[in-house]
């Protein structure tokens, strides 16, 4: 479960070691590649007997899927090759890949064949790779139809062929992996946007490279390891009072719920004391299916907080902007969602207040509200998700999570970090309200920031997977249900931490 965070490197990064290593590499970099792809397809295909088709490009990715081709034709393997280019323009090494290929008796076709009648056991993308950055179009677009169509275990190398490896945007045709096999590290674009649609099971091999031995990290897959340091039992001599006090700012008219769903997030979190501040001056007194939540009127949440969050259900009138101005200035852990994050995008004062906070600010925007704050649209964030998640940290000097599938967290110095937990039944009301009190609960209870964040967002959706696995869900999930099952995860986290020798004794009250 503590498994060390996975890195992530965009293409650049990736072309940087291969530089670093390719003069030198014994055995080469792309006999170790194909060596692995093979591997994962021998793994792959145990059980199904038959021929594995494997489409070859002009470039460096058909060099890795000639050495695919070579060593399962080696190890007794039936494999068809389809290789449309001209060897002599190959790249050196590529070349080298396809001569040894022949040499060990393989044979190559110039166009994709017809399935046997059987069936292919295994097709193959070895196309275009990383490298890629125009749309596929032609004869190399025509095999990608053909490919996706085979009901066949599909397996792509390195990242699927048409898939932008660094935002996860289809470039047009675009191979469609039931497995990908990607080299030396995780890629952003596998993990986020329409990526996970098009990679199916991700295996990554590392190719004995220590890849942030080459080039530093910026990027990690969130895992519990990121946070597990603060995985720490509480001590049994405690009281609520040592577990924090958190508020909550919102619920206007008609907006009531979204509010109610965040206090409720914090509470089943583990927070002593939850206030849920609300503008809706005909709301509810008390929270007949929570009466443990305290709900007040918005301008009377108490001064004394450990952490507040604004946006649940705010609104965008001047009464709320008054009152998220006022939050801007306390000097306590801020969470920004929904109408606040809306209303700081089209108001100077508000963004320079903002900047200019010490105490820690974490927004939580979806797309919609990232390109508001950005000035851009939608379209524009979602065409480079991590590049906008960045610019948003560093403008606000906050860390900010651009929520979706594939969750990118980013920190105002730069480092990001891409969740993978979570469904599509998560696309639902009130959800983003679900996360919001997840993060303010662990802020109020005494949790670094950066921790409180990656933790409430790998939690939210493991959160839902854990439901899924019990039939509820994916379709027709709700925020609610999340809030039970984040407390049951949470608390499988901390008895597996107690298990571990590296988590410290019990925690101390916080005051």
């Amino acid at each position: 479960m503590f498994s060390t965070a996975q890195p992530i490197y965009p293409v650049r990064a990736i072309r940087e070691i291969e530089d670093q290593l390719v003069p030198s590499a014994k055995p080469p970099l792309m006999e170790r590649a194909g060596r692995a792809a093979a591997e994962d397809a021998v793994r792959l295909i145990l059980d199904r007997p038959g021929a594995i088709l494997i489409a070859c490009g002009p470039g460096n990715n058909g060099g890795d899927g000639f050495v695919m081709a070579r060593q399962l034709t080696q190890a007794g393997r039936e494999v068809v090759v389809a290789f449309a280019a001209v060897p002599e323009r190959l790249p050196a090494e590529a070349a080298k890949a396809h001569a040894d290929y022949l040499a060990a008796g393989g044979t190559i076709v110039s166009d994709l064949p017809a399935a046997p009648a059987s069936g292919w056991a295994l097709v193959v993308d070895a196309l275009f790779g990383i490298g890629l950055a125009r749309p596929i179009e032609g004869r190399y677009a025509g095999w990608i139809d053909t490919l996706n169509a085979q009901p066949a275990p599909r397996m792509a190398l390195d990242v699927p062929s048409g898939l932008d490896a660094d935002t996860g945007q289809p470039l047009g045709t675009t191979f469609r992996a039931t497995h990908t096999t990607t080299f030396i590290a995780l890629k952003p674009g596998l993990l986020t946007n329409d990526g996970p649609d098009y990679c199916g099971e991700i295996s990554v091999q590392r190719l004995d490279i220590e890849a942030p031995a080459w080039v530093p990290v910026r990027g990690q897959a969130i895992r519990p390891a990121l946070f597990r340091a603060h995985l720490r039992p509480r001590a049994r001599n405690t009281h609520k009072g040592n577990h924090g006090d958190a508020g909550i700012l919102g619920g206007n008219t008609g907006m009531v719920g979204a509010a109610l769903l965040a206090g409720r997030a914090a509470l089943w979190l583990g927070t002593g004391r939850v206030y849920v501040g609300l503008l809706d001056e005909h709301g509810p007194s008390v929270d007949c299916s929570q009466p443990e939540l305290m709900l007040r009127r918005a301008h009377a949440l108490p001064e004394r907080l450990s952490a507040l969050a604004v946006g649940p259900g705010l609104g965008t009138q001047p009464a709320a902007e008054g009152l998220l101005a006022a939050a801007l200035g306390r000097p306590v852990p801020l969470v920004l969602d929904a109408d606040a994050l809306n209303l700081i995008g089209t108001d100077v004062a508000l963004q320079s207040a903002l900047a200019a906070r010490e105490a820690p600010s974490v927004l939580t925007p979806h797309p919609a509200e990232a390109a508001r704050m950005l000035g851009c649209d939608t379209a524009c964030v979602q065409g480079d998700r991590l590049h906008a998640t960045l610019e948003i940290a560093r403008r606000h000097r906050a860390l900010v999570v651009l929520k979706g599938c594939g969750s990118i967290v980013a920190t105002p110095d730069e480092r990001w970090f891409i969740n993978g937990t979570g469904h599509p039944g998560m696309a639902t009301a009130g959800m983003g309200d679900v996360l919001t009190g997840l993060v303010v609960g662990l802020l109020a209870q005494g949790w670094p920031a950066e921790s409180a964040l990656l933790a409430a967002v790998h939690l939210h959706g493991a959160a839902a997977d854990r439901l899924a696995r019990e039939g509820i869900g994916p379709v027709g999930l709700t925020a609610s249900e999340t809030i039970d099952a984040a407390r049951g995860v949470f608390n499988g986290w901390l008895i597996e931490a107690q298990r571990d020798p590296r988590i410290t004794p019990p925690q101390r009250p916080i005051r």
